[in-house]
Parts: C-alpha cells; sequence; structure tokens
C-alpha cells in the first residue's frame, strides 16, 4: 500500500509540475498599447493602435519573442491628459506589460512620464515632439525639433524666400516650446520681431475666421509670408478650409505642417489644400521596397484597401522593431537590460535606409517635405541627403545648447552640462 501511495503521489506531482511548465509555456509578453481611441486626438491615434495591432500580429507570426507570443493590451485614454497616467500604471501595475507604446502629444507623454520613470516601464514615442526632454524609460521614435521643424523653415527661407513668419499653434506644450525654439533660431538668422506673429488656439478650435484674416493681412505687406503650423488634431480641418474660404492659395501664404499626414488628409476635402507643405520624416508615397511591402501589410490588416499609412506609423514600426531587436540581444524583457541592449540598434526604416537608436534615446531619421497632392497623398519636394541624429537639447535655447543626453555607463545621464560639468534633473541618480 505504501508503495501504491508512493507512485500514485509521485504521478500526481508530476502532472501538478507538468501543469506548472505548460502554463509557465503558455505565458505570453503583454504589450501596452497606449492611444487615445476617443476625443479629439481619436483622429490621428486610433490609427496607431491599428498599427500596432498589426505589427504585433506579424510578429507572432514569426513565432513571437523569446519563444512566448505577444499580447496587446489595449486602454483608452481618451484623449484625457491627467487619464494617460492611470491608464499607464495600469497597464505596468495591473498587467504587467513589458513596454508600453503610445501617446500623441507632449501633454499626454508628460503625463504618463512620472509613472513609467516610477515603476521603470518603457515608453516608445512615435510622434514628432519639441525636444527638450530625455528619460532613461523613453525612446523618442518621433522627429525631434532638429529632425522637422528646423529643416522645415530652411527650406522655408533658403528655397521660398520667405521672409514674415506666422507660428500658428495648439495650445500645449509641443507647440509653445518648438516655437519658442523657432522665434530663437529665426531672431538667429536676422528676422526681426515685426515679421514674426505668434498664435495659439485651443484643441478643438473650429471657429478660423478672425484668425485667419489675421493671417492674411499680415502676409498682405509684399513679403513673401509662410505659416508654420503646429495646429493639432480635428482643428486642421476647419483651418485649412477657412484658408480657402478667404481665398488664401498656397502660392500665396504657404503652409507647412508638422501635425498634418495622409491620415488627417484622408476622407476631407483637399481642395483647399493643394500645394502646401509638411514636414515628416516618411511619407506614403515613397519609392521603396520596404515602404511597399509595409503599405501591402497595412492594408491587408485593415481590410480597406483605401487606408492610407503616415509618418507616427512609420515611428511605431521603427521603434517596435527595435525593442524586439534588444529584447532577443538581451535575453530579457526586463527594463533595464532592454534599455542597455537597444543603444547602437539599427533596424529598417521605410524610407530606403536603417535608423540607428542613439545614446539620448533618439533615432536618425531623414527629413522629407511634402507637397499635398489632390488625392490627399504628398509628392516629396525636398530631403535631407542623408539621415539626421534626432538631438533632445536645442542649440538654440540658452538653457539647453550646453546640455547632451547619453544614457550609456559611465555617464547615464540625460541632460548633463558642458560647461559646470554636471548632470541635474529627476532622470539621474
Amino acid at each position: 500500500m505504501k508503495k501504491s501511495y508512493l507512485k500514485s503521489s509521485l504521478i500526481s506531482m508530476a502532472i501538478a509540475l507538468a501543469g506548472i511548465s505548460n502554463a509557465q509555456a503558455a505565458e505570453t509578453i503583454k504589450v501596452g498599447i497606449l492611444h487615445s481611441l476617443s476625443g479629439t486626438m481619436a483622429i490621428s491615434e486610433t490609427t496607431l493602435k491599428d498599427t500596432m495591432l498589426m505589427l504585433i500580429e506579424e510578429q507572432n507570426k514569426k513565432g513571437g519573442l523569446l519563444g512566448k507570443q505577444l499580447e496587446p493590451v489595449v486602454v483608452d485614454p481618451a484623449s484625457n491628459w491627467p487619464l494617460f497616467a492611470e491608464k499607464g500604471r495600469e497597464l505596468l501595475s495591473q498587467h504587467k506589460v513589458a513596454a508600453i507604446f503610445g501617446n500623441w502629444t507632449s501633454v499626454s507623454r508628460k503625463s504618463v512620464l512620472p509613472v513609467v520613470e516610477e515603476l521603470n516601464g518603457l515608453l516608445f514615442y512615435p510622434v514628432q515632439y519639441e525636444g527638450e526632454e530625455s528619460s532613461k524609460n523613453v525612446f523618442y521614435t518621433g522627429a525631434a525639433p532638429n529632425q522637422q521643424a528646423i529643416p522645415a523653415v530652411d527650406y522655408l527661407m533658403n528655397d521660398i524666400g520667405v521672409k514674415r513668419w506666422v507660428l500658428a499653434g495648439t495650445d500645449y506644450v509641443y507647440p509653445r516650446t518648438t516655437n519658442k525654439i523657432l522665434e530663437a533660431y529665426l531672431k538667429a538668422k536676422g528676422v526681426a520681431d515685426k515679421d514674426i506673429m505668434i498664435n495659439y488656439t485651443p484643441f478643438g478650435h473650429s471657429d478660423w475666421q478672425s484668425i485667419v484674416s489675421d493671417i492674411k493681412k499680415f502676409g498682405s505687406t509684399g513679403v513673401k509670408t509662410a505659416v508654420v503650423s503646429t495646429i493639432n488634431g480635428d482643428a486642421n480641418v476647419p483651418f485649412y478650409k477657412e484658408l480657402g474660404n478667404q481665398g488664401l492659395s498656397a502660392e500665396d501664404i504657404p503652409v507647412v505642417a508638422f501635425s498634418v499626414g495622409e491620415e488627417e488628409l484622408s476622407g476631407i476635402d483637399t481642395k483647399p489644400l493643394v500645394g502646401h507643405l509638411a514636414a515628416w520624416n516618411y511619407f506614403m508615397s515613397v519609392d521603396d521596397e520596404a515602404n511597399s511591402n509595409f503599405i501591402s501589410e497595412w492594408k491587408a490588416f485593415i481590410k480597406n484597401d483605401k487606408r492610407v499609412t503616415n509618418d507616427p506609423m512609420e515611428a511605431h514600426y521603427i521603434g517596435f522593431n527595435m525593442w524586439v531587436k534588444a529584447v532577443e540581444k538581451a535575453g530579457t524583457t526586463n527594463s533595464d537590460a532592454v534599455q542597455e541592449a537597444i543603444i547602437g540598434v539599427s533596424v529598417p526604416n521605410l524610407t530606403g535606409g536603417y535608423s540607428s537608436m542613439l545614446p539620448n534615446h533618439h533615432v536618425t531619421k531623414p527629413v522629407l517635405i511634402g507637397e499635398i497632392q489632390g488625392n490627399g497623398q504628398f509628392e516629396v519636394v525636398w530631403q535631407t541627403s542623408g539621415l539626421v541624429a534626432g538631438d533632445a537639447w536645442s542649440d538654440y535655447l540658452p538653457g539647453s545648447k550646453d546640455i547632451i543626453s547619453d544614457w550609456r555607463a559611465p555617464l547615464s545621464c540625460g541632460n548633463y552640462n558642458v560647461k559646470t560639468a554636471k548632470c541635474s534633473g529627476q532622470n539621474y541618480e
């Protein structure tokens, strides 16, 4: 009886251990998706959620990661900036995600930033932003100002002959800081105060009649004038419509936008926009094999041949593939290990080259300027000859030009002042 009992116990233990082993084998690696699916930013962010679902599905078809399938965890912060922090905490604390891919506006990123730093999470941020930030927990795969705003102004100044400047933006962190940098840059180029007009409007602003009238008056002096637009979200639609209503064409006063891409143009009347410009690091119209494959995969995944691709989608493509490669390199999803492994990682971008993760947690990217066409696409009219390294700290602001970011040991600092030889800020210990 003792032998029989012992044998039975051993069998039971073996079954239990097998159950544990099977449960462990069935574990997934959770990936957080933090994008607004409702509210004023849903027009831009819903597509990024779908992009992440596609990338995760494609990776799972390749066998997943570290022998496990990836499991997307989608939350909706609903264009509510404080809610981003709450949802970010939910993803890291409750769902135990290995990384978060998300945010669009800088105010939403800054809302979730203290959370990912406190919980040592990883955030991959896919949208152009104002710079003036570097966190060991954030990877900035969108453009820094020197990869979008500064080259756009240079193009307008050197190729179009613009001498008067309207800096128009939505009233939050990204436009205000970007315009502060651009104002300093323009003045360094000899532009006078009287030739710079700055205007801010709230999210979702719809009544543009008086503002466009002011722009029209500002540009009626006979001196070439342009609008540099950091207007974000669904406010762009009535803005461009009002330009058309008041007879302002791209030939009269060109607009170069930093937040208008193919997705924002789809489904609206593009006639008032034809000839206006946008500065990005990617356009759907770029003729490249990797881009063609990505577009085909996207349309098959979304089951709609009319859907478009855009720059932040490419940034998620780059960031996700960098994370996958870093996890494989580290052999773990541990945040500290991935942070160390990802620096120097290079992956294909969609414009015909490779983008690399720099020690300042920004990436190398080409800069392209496109002209809006009647079909909602962009014709590339200018681009850099090579890749531009993202700069976390502006060279044109007094408080920033002496600061560098380098998260490699032994410096491991996001804001090292080369003059004082000191590292400061919440990211440094």
